[in-house]
């Protein structure tokens, strides 16, 4: 038995066009689109209709950098794939890319391993997972190989957090070259974290513990000098290179220079770099404990070069980075002691909405902001087109998305499963009203419909964006 499903009177926006068009479902994949009120569309009959007049109809968003259930600093993110999915699919969500981790000492395959456990039955929408690395050696190599075939193509190396993720130069560097012959993805967390250490231990000595002082330590600098380092590395390699969560001025202009330069390096930012700044860090109370997260927040004038690098695609995606933690409790680990508050924000259900907002600003377009949320995020992981876009053949990950409604964030409302909001009281314009993944309708008219283990895992190809 098939299942057809008709969206109908509905603005499709992809990265590449906007068009008034209605978009029939059949089997959980998109099967044609046709011009509203043309005699083809008409003529498609199916099981359920879905009235989009007025709204866009958007595709699901691919949400590439996400840490659900993560163990960091004595505590774990508060959201479970189950919690966490739900709140990715009510803020308009339909992918997630979350990361297995390899301990020291540990195999990658069994760091994969633990993870699909956690993850299988569980997901309300489909998920795949980048590999942390954290032991360079023979072993963990062969080990790249093995994991590229099986569609785990992307791995994700620290320059920070000496004595638990760090790898040294040398180990980059051979992770890199073996990137470059399998076809893998390195990812960097580009932070001197080193460095960042002394500075930490002469801020606490000097008595500086609050939060604000974790944006102090982790200076800008240190960023661009780890991007700029983690850039030569990959050039030496001949591998590509995407740096993760970028938040500092200085360290866009080295991906600039980079990119300028021709080479395969690509950027990624989050919404609290482009909303959130050291102001908040710095709210009194121990209240700026919410807003701990590596790389830091940065003075707001770090926003604007933020905001250009998407206009200029030298930044081309925007993840969450969701690793969120309870303030009661978990960040309040922290207190007396900045260097303890778990590094994290929640962030999974309000990307696609605060990206809307964005548009409404004038800092991106519409197709802009489904190819930073969408398009680009499945290409650069080996996802498109099966995610990212509305076309004959994608899945049918699919966003009603209301443009003129008002909402105002909260997390009195949010699904998260965490006791604060990063945004909280935020005025946003733009709202998701219903999301179908694979054809199944998981929000309903703003209500939750889906449910835990639906989502699936999805393996992905090599990256689809290189030059």
């Amino acid at each position: 038995m098939s299942s057809r499903t008709v969206i109908r009177g509905g603005l499709v926006i992809t990265a590449s066009d906007e068009i008034h068009a209605d978009v029939l479902i059949e089997d959980g994949r998109i099967a044609a689109l046709a011009t509203s009120g043309s005699a083809t569309a008409e003529a498609w009959s199916a099981e359920r209709t879905i009235d989009a007049t007025g709204k866009y109809v958007i595709p699901g968003g691919v949400d590439a950098h996400t840490h659900m259930e993560l163990p960091f600093g004595g505590t774990a993110a508060s959201d479970t794939f189950e919690t966490g999915t739900r709140a990715a699919a009510w803020g308009g969500t339909t992918t997630i890319i979350d990361f297995a981790v390899q301990s020291v000492g540990q195999s990658l395959r069994d760091g994969l391993d633990t993870w699909n456990a956690k993850a299988d039955g569980n997901c309300a929408i489909d998920y795949a997972f980048h590999m942390i690395v954290s032991d360079v050696n023979q072993d963990t190599l062969k080990e790249m190989d093995l994991l590229v075939e099986e569609g785990v193509t992307s791995f994700k190396q620290f320059m920070a957090y000496p004595g638990v993720f760090y790898s040294d130069d040398g180990q980059i560097l051979r992770a890199m070259q073996r990137s470059a012959e399998n076809g893998g993805l390195i990812m960097m967390h580009a932070e001197n974290g080193i460095a960042i250490d002394v500075l930490v231990e002469q801020a606490l000595a000097r008595g500086e513990t609050d939060p604000r002082y974790h944006g102090e330590v982790r200076k800008a600098l240190l960023e661009a000098e780890a991007t700029h380092r983690a850039i030569k590395l990959a050039q030496v390699a001949g591998a590509p290179l995407y740096v993760v969560h970028v938040s500092a001025q200085e360290a866009v202009a080295e991906l600039t220079r980079a990119r300028d330069e021709g080479l395969n390096v690509f950027g990624e930012t989050c919404p609290q770099y482009l909303f959130l700044s050291t102001d908040n860090l710095a709210e009194p109370d121990f209240e700026g404990a919410k807003y701990v997260c590596s790389t830091p927040l940065r003075p707001k004038d770090h926003q604007a070069a933020l905001w250009r690098g998407l206009r200029t695609n030298d930044l081309q995606v925007v993840s969450t980075d969701h690793c969120p933690f309870c303030f009661e409790g978990q960040k309040e680990l922290g207190r007396g002691d900045f260097s303890k508050i778990p590094n994290g924000l929640p962030g999974v259900e309000n990307r696609m909405d605060l990206l809307h907002q964005a548009v409404v600003d004038g800092h991106i377009s519409r197709r802009r902001w489904i190819e930073i949320a969408c398009a680009t995020p499945a290409r650069m992981f080996g996802l498109y087109p099966k995610k990212g876009t509305i076309a004959p053949g994608a899945d049918a990950d699919v966003v009603i998305y209301d443009p003129t409604a008002e909402q105002i964030v909260s997390a009195e409302t949010h699904h998260m499963n965490v006791d604060y909001s990063a945004y909280e009281g935020k005025r946003i314009t733009g709202r998701v009203e219903t999301v179908l993944s694979r054809g199944e309708l998981v929000i309903t008219e703003r209500e939750f419909t889906g449910r835990a283990g639906h989502g699936v895992y999805t393996p992905r190809s090599t990256c689809q964006y290189l030059i």
